[in-house]
């Protein structure tokens, strides 16, 4: 049998609804999200409820949170009208698609996944949800359902894509068929990797307990320039080449945000500042972060000031993802040998 898939570029990629979205989410995700909406390909971006509800949620915190992420998405330049933005729970093709792609999934795939381990490090693994273990699965499904070619994703990430890649073609041998793609990674841009503000070893995470630890999206002017001012770095002055900064984390990290924010190759920064103190690089640094994020925390708390038209946004968006999914889904399980109704 073989049933070939479209293979036109398509873009997927999806954020946890968790809350306190960063200046790392920003560069290494909303950002490029925009670049690839203004570069014309079609794009489909997600707030993965779904995967939010792994480990337990507040109710009335989850809806405030994937509003707030929908805000983000709009407020960094997404247009709903040239992309598509919904949030997973409202197409059904994940959960559905995510059943069929587990039984095609083996536990040993599963084993080798390291964010898994990475969640339950110190912890009784015993006592996590069996969705915490499975969501790889789930996250197959988000990106196959559309036949998705490429995936923005951050280093960290790249793992799970190779595990949709190895059940995307498990799923054709078997069943003999060429129907889903081989989607790729895409991992690309000067800052895919933002660090810790008080740990250059450590990525920038929105769950940090240290709130100094990362730059937020609705942190105001004022915070982020002190935030900025108190990042942990060394006594030197910053050195003429990058490669001078390979074993000086906190100060290649800072280095790093400066080239992403300005558009700037990092040499080039780096001549700028060779010699300098970082009490004349950190007053320099908060100005670009500044600019860069100011407005994009003003159009969110814009947005969030009407949460009935972020569901109207994100509803329209849930039916133009499900006219796109709704029908892979059911030629999946038609492959499969489910029977429906005609």
């Amino acid at each position: 049998m073989s049933d070939a898939a479209p293979r036109s570029p398509r873009v997927f990629s999806g954020i946890q609804p968790s809350g306190n979205l960063t200046l790392g989410n920003y560069l290494g995700a909303l950002r490029r999200f925009v670049e690839s909406q203004e570069r014309g390909v079609e794009s489909i971006y997600c707030v993965v409820d779904l995967h939010a509800i792994t480990v337990w949620q507040d109710p009335e915190k989850l809806r405030r949170t994937i509003r707030e992420l929908a805000a983000a998405f709009i407020a960094s330049g997404i247009d709903p009208e040239r992309s598509v933005l919904f949030n997973q729970s409202q197409v059904s093709a994940h959960a559905e698609l995510s059943w069929i792609l587990s039984c095609v999934a083996r536990l040993g795939w599963m084993n080798r996944m390291t964010q898994f381990k990475d969640k339950t490090q110190g912890k009784n693994a015993e006592n996590e949800s069996l969705g915490l273990y499975a969501y790889p699965a789930l996250m197959a499904a988000d990106i196959l359902a559309y036949h998705t070619t490429h995936v923005p994703v951050g280093e960290d990430q790249k793992q799970h894509v190779e595990l949709t890649r190895d059940i995307a073609a498990k799923f054709n041998h078997d069943y003999g068929v060429d129907f889903f793609p081989m989607p790729a990674p895409v991992i690309e841009g000067t800052a895919t990797r933002v660090m810790s503000l008080r740990d250059g070893t450590k990525k920038m995470s929105k769950s940090d307990p240290s709130d100094q630890s990362r730059i937020n999206l609705t942190d105001d002017a004022d915070t982020i320039a002190a935030k900025i001012r108190k990042a942990r770095t060394d006594p030197e002055p910053l050195p003429e080449t990058w490669d001078e900064l390979s074993e000086r984390p906190e100060a290649r990290n800072l280095v790093n945000i400066y080239a992403a924010l300005s558009g700037e190759a990092r040499e080039v920064v780096m001549e700028r500042f060779a010699g300098q103190a970082f009490s004349v690089f950190k007053p320099a640094l908060a100005e670009v972060t500044v600019a860069s994020l100011a407005p994009i925390s003003s159009r969110m708390r814009e947005l969030l000031a009407d949460p009935t038209e972020i569901d109207r946004i994100l509803g329209r968006g849930a039916e133009r993802a499900a006219e796109i999914s709704l029908p892979i889904l059911a030629k999946a399980k038609e492959i499969v040998g489910f029977v429906r109704s005609r």
